[in-house]
């Protein structure tokens, strides 16, 4: 069963044909079809690529989550993939798949590796604002970026003076301007503009304390007008995952539908990075709103409620109701380091010039460990609605 899994996991899959991809391109390009080095590397990116992806993805978080910084995070994600290219065109030079001459013009084999690594990197980048705008899922983007990136650096080694100069553009600006933007956005929210509104977007699944101490802070340190909030609905990746059947909505327990994974699920898709139940999203923007009174934030926080915007555009549709509400004032968005925070970042960094205003969080304080039982993490109005749905939940059940 555990094996069937894996070879219909659709990343399983892709990853394979990119194998097949690497093998045919330089294959065709350099006549190298009966090249066993060819062959042997071909067959460990196609089984590897899958796990690189998660290893990618993961070690970015690890280090977002320590600094909240975008630029050193996709640093994380570039140094070893500069390393294992470097690898990779060491075993193709040594195997014979093509002569060192042919990328003389590049730098030799330390040049194409760094130039390739950025173009890869910009493209995974860019595969990932897709993800984001709901186009595809995080994983399989960023597989789709590498084999894309493959087939264009195989045609750079056919030694061509035109395609040399064409990748040489095509890793620079790929690599070199998207890293600028995430360091320019690290320098606004180190160095913002005072004034304006703020907008705090997540899940809020529940809100908590540590939530609104965000908001307070932000107020205070940028000089906030007012800060409007907003929930997701039903957060993309679960339904994206729904329309797919790869997961379903298990049982509903204590006011919260828990989700579980099918026969369907990709194994290297991690379906659930905040945890697998959820409160109904009318159920979150309540507590939302009682949180923020009984706080005594009701004049400077408002808690939008645009799910038909929502629907359509998700959290860009609703950021760009709250330019037209804030027309010329400068906007500040406010996110934690963590995973669910840096994803809403990539929003804010898409969406324009906006100031982050980023927090690391280092406090033990989660929505998670909330919904397990925890006490005293949310506010005592909040903590009254979460126990009344255990109560409502229990007597049901019996």
């Amino acid at each position: 069963m555990k094996l069937t899994s894996h070879l219909t996991s659709p990343s399983v899959q892709l990853g394979l044909s990119i194998g097949v991809l690497m093998y045919c391109s330089y294959g065709l390009a350099h006549a190298a079809f009966a090249n066993p080095v060819l062959a042997l590397l071909s067959a460990f990116v196609g089984l590897f690529i899958p796990y690189y992806s998660k290893l990618s993805n993961k070690l970015e978080e690890i280090i977002n989550l320590r600094t909240a910084l975008v630029s050193l995070g996709r640093l994380g994600r570039f140094v070893p993939q500069l390393a294992f290219n470097v690898g990779v065109f060491v075993a193709l030079v040594k195997g014979g798949v093509f002569p060192p001459d042919n990328l003389s013009d590049l730098g030799g084999i330390p040049g194409i590796a760094l130039l390739t690594t950025c173009a890869s990197q910009g493209m995974q980048y860019g595969a990932l604002a897709l993800a984001n705008r709901e186009i595809g899922d995080r994983n399989r983007n960023v597989l789709i970026a590498l084999s894309t990136n493959i087939i264009v650096t195989s045609l750079a080694t056919l030694g061509l003076p035109w395609i040399k100069t064409a990748f040489m553009a095509f890793g620079l600006v790929f690599g070199v301007v998207l890293f600028m933007i995430g360091l320019l956005s690290d320098l606004r929210g180190k160095l913002p503009r005072r004034g304006g509104v703020g907008v705090f977007f997540g899940t809020f699944n529940p809100i908590h304390r540590t939530h609104l101490a965000l908001i307070r802070d932000a107020i205070e340190a940028r000089g906030l007008e007012k800060v409007y909030l907003h929930s997701t609905i039903v957060p993309k990746l679960h339904a994206q995952a729904l329309e797919r059947g790869e997961i379903r909505i298990a049982r509903y327990e204590h006011g919260m539908r828990v989700y579980e994974k099918t026969r369907r699920a990709d194994v290297h898709q991690n379906y659930f990075p905040t945890g697998a139940r959820f409160y109904e999203y009318e159920t979150r923007e309540a507590m939302m709103r009682a949180a923020i009174d009984e706080a005594g934030l009701q004049g400077k926080v408002e808690v939008l409620s645009l799910p038909a915007a929502y629907g359509e555009g998700g959290f860009y549709a609703v950021l760009k109701h709250v330019k037209s509400l804030a027309w010329g004032k400068p906007i500040h968005g406010i996110h934690g380091s963590d995973l669910g925070g840096m994803w809403v970042r990539g929003i804010y960094d898409e969406s324009g010039w906006l100031y982050p205003y980023p927090v690391v969080r280092r406090d033990k304080v989660s929505a998670t460990a909330i919904r397990n039982g925890a006490l005293g993490q949310t506010t005592q109005t909040v903590q009254t609605m979460i126990e009344s749905l255990r109560d409502n939940t229990s007597l049901q059940s019996h």
